[in-house]
């Protein structure tokens, strides 16, 4: 069982994050208020595929780690990902269901570091975080999510 440490927002693809200390998982669409529900709402309207990016997840166990052997002070925000976790392995949540709050999500793949998170935040992401960048996840039932709420793997 994991915790959700804190959770991050961004409206649109290149605003700052904000941090939120509860959030509303929508199903088909992510959370409410983030560039990915915005996007998956314009594709709904538009009758296109909603790409599976409803919402992300890092451990904060990965990035104290990270942070550490980079001597860096970033914000754990700067990372792009909206959901800090402790207390659970994400990478064994690929493709399995899991409980986040009251939501129910379905892990889709390792969100790995990308080149413009290199670029944008420190260069040392790219081999830094190479299968531990966190989890790509869409959300299957609608719930809401704080800060302190627990995430639990269906069995």
């Amino acid at each position: 069982m994991g915790t959700v440490e804190q959770i991050f927002i961004a409206p649109s693809r290149q605003s700052a994050v904000q941090e939120a200390k509860a959030v509303e998982l929508e199903a088909g669409r992510g959370i409410v208020g983030d560039r990915y529900h915005a996007l998956a709402e314009k594709a709904q309207q538009s009758e296109r595929t909603v790409r599976e990016n409803h919402l992300t997840l890092i451990a904060k166990e990965e990035l104290d780690n990270f942070l550490a052997n980079h001597s860096s002070d970033l914000h754990y925000g700067e990372f792009r990902r909206n959901i800090i976790t402790s207390g659970i392995d994400l990478n064994t949540l690929v493709k399995q269901q899991f409980r986040i709050g009251d939501a129910l999500c379905q892990g889709i793949e390792l969100c790995e570091p990308c080149a413009t998170l290199a670029r944008t935040v420190h260069s040392g992401v790219l081999p830094g975080l190479v299968h531990k960048g966190g989890l790509r996840a869409v959300v299957l039932e609608s719930g809401n999510v704080q800060v302190g709420s627990t995430i639990t793997a269906s069995q």
